[in-house]
């Protein structure tokens, strides 16, 4: 198998002896060294056999001192295939660069569709998308993948509530769900306004129904702040009783923040790769060489390659080397106070009402422990506290 492989890639010429003495004329060419193989007699004075193409530009000079006449058959192998493909270089250069111009065009952003988007939401996505370079015309190697477009349109458009991408041959995809609008006040059924927690009154301002609490008034969780019965008690007119009523409650909260920090962060520095990904292999292509750091981090984003409708086995990779420090933070006793009561603010305002106000705040117990800063703190937030209860009885709103 080796044997027919090296005969190959050297060239090979089947040839054709005819005349008297065509066995003399092979121990002749046997002698001087021309390597013949495969031969077979076709009647009394012909044979033939197939020979190396170096060894057949001698073949004509042994011939000449013999009786025989040849001819030269079929020719195959590297050599030949070499010529024919320099013969007809203008016809294979053509389909070389119509196909090269074919997987140019085949990975060149054609169309971009949005569905699901109102007019003017579909005006600041495509604003948006320009600002990234996702436009007709662009190579999709020089845009980002589908799950950074997805995380830049979602973090920049206000009005989206999710966003689906998809790419599909030259097109890009977007399903757009946006924001629900606020709902229209539901009617209400006949309610009355109760405490749903804790507090002393300090403001109230009552659009419907009849108040049972007054400013100053310590207030115990379920207790009714606004009825929306009036008149006489046997037969009253029920209304829903509507309102605010705005309470001083209070929270707790315990934290705890280490001196020390160790956390890291990027130097600003990096290193850009670029790489031909073909199944799980990696060609190099640009960006070779190790960088001038030792600590990073590696961001990767692939790029599918395709041809016409067809994702092609073999991908674009580009690799984002950053390098990354570790940094070490030191906070005073005193510093550290201060930013362990803003994390308590924090945890406190996570549970709180967009409305609601945080008043003040007493450091309840305070300790340093196992390098730690370890605090309890106490807060006073004013907040509405009025929640619906059915009348009727009904599940409350």
């Amino acid at each position: 198998m080796n044997n027919q492989w090296i005969e190959f890639f050297y060239g090979r010429v089947t040839v054709k002896v005819s005349g008297k003495g065509t066995e003399r004329f092979l121990n002749v060419l046997t002698r001087n060294g021309l390597h013949i193989w495969n031969v077979k007699r076709h009647g009394t004075e012909t044979i033939t056999f197939k020979m190396r193409l170096t060894d057949a530009k001698n073949i004509r000079y042994y011939a000449r001192k013999s009786d025989c006449t040849i001819t030269f058959l079929r020719k195959s192998g590297v050599p030949f295939l070499l010529k024919r493909a320099i013969k007809n270089s203008g016809f294979l250069g053509g389909a070389g660069i119509f196909l090269l111009i074919l997987l140019f065009l085949s990975n060149v952003i054609w169309g971009i569709e949005i569905k699901g988007a109102k007019p003017a939401t579909e005006y600041q996505i495509r604003k948006e998308l320009d600002k990234m370079g996702v436009k007709i015309g662009k190579l999709q190697f020089f845009v980002d993948n589908v799950e950074g477009i997805q995380r830049k349109l979602t973090n920049n458009v206000g009005e989206l509530t999710w966003v689906g991408v998809e790419l599909k041959g030259t097109t890009f995809h977007f399903q757009v769900v946006e924001k629900n609008e606020p709902q229209k006040p539901k009617q209400l059924s006949p309610r009355n306004l109760i405490a749903k927690k804790k507090a002393i009154i300090v403001n109230m301002y009552i659009e419907n129904g009849q108040k049972v609490v007054d400013i100053n008034d310590h207030v115990e969780p379920g207790q009714l702040l606004v009825s929306g019965a009036f008149g006489q008690e046997d037969n009253p007119e029920l209304v829903a009783a509507k309102g605010e009523v705005w309470g001083e409650t209070w929270y707790k909260s315990h934290v705890e923040l280490p001196l020390v920090t160790n956390f890291k962060v990027f130097s600003g520095k990096e290193k850009v790769k670029h790489f031909i990904l073909l199944g799980n292999y990696e060609f190099p292509v640009w960006g070779l060489g190790k960088p001038e750091f030792s600590n990073y981090e590696t961001e990767e984003n692939v790029h599918k390659i395709h041809f016409l409708k067809w994702e092609l086995p073999i991908s674009y990779l580009n690799k984002t080397l950053r390098e990354r420090e570790e940094v070490q933070r030191t906070y005073s006793n005193k510093d550290a106070q201060k930013i362990a009561i803003e994390l308590a603010k924090k945890q406190i305002k996570g549970r709180l009402d967009e409305d609601a106000i945080m008043k003040d705040e007493k450091i309840l117990h305070k300790a340093i422990k196992n390098g730690k800063v370890i605090l309890d703190i106490h807060f006073k937030v004013i907040e509405n506290i009025a929640v619906g209860q059915p009348i009727s009885g009904e599940t409350s709103e």
